[in-house]
């Protein structure tokens, strides 16, 4: 599977509010960053599987919109559009770096 492949999984499973097959696409020590912030929002598979599952796939209307796509060797930059929020989308660059066919890091910009 390729960088971009697992990418697309792990934003089919988010949309999809499928919680096993979305932490699956992520290393066991994964950090998650919210730019500016340099320090992780949370490291380790379990924390973004217990904060997905309460915080975001427990929203009915949450779902992303995918605006745009770089791929650059293992890194992967989504644009999107997050809706379910808030009354109206969140823009959102979401950027992931893939090692051993795993998700190990990302960085989420918001507008």
């Amino acid at each position: 599977m390729t960088p971009t492949d697992l990418v697309q999984r792990q934003l089919d499973a988010y949309n999809a509010h499928d919680l096993d097959t979305y932490a699956a696409c992520f290393a066991a020590d994964v950090r998650v960053y919210r730019m500016p912030d340099p320090a992780p929002a949370m490291t380790g598979r379990d924390a973004l599987r217990a904060f997905y599952a309460e915080h975001r796939f427990n929203i009915p209307a949450l779902r992303a919109e995918l605006r745009g796509r770089i791929a650059m060797g293992a890194v992967v930059i989504d644009h999107e559009w997050v809706h379910g929020l808030g009354e109206t989308p969140m823009e959102v660059a979401a950027v992931y770096r893939v090692a051993d066919g795993l998700i190990t890091d990302v960085h989420f910009f918001y507008s």
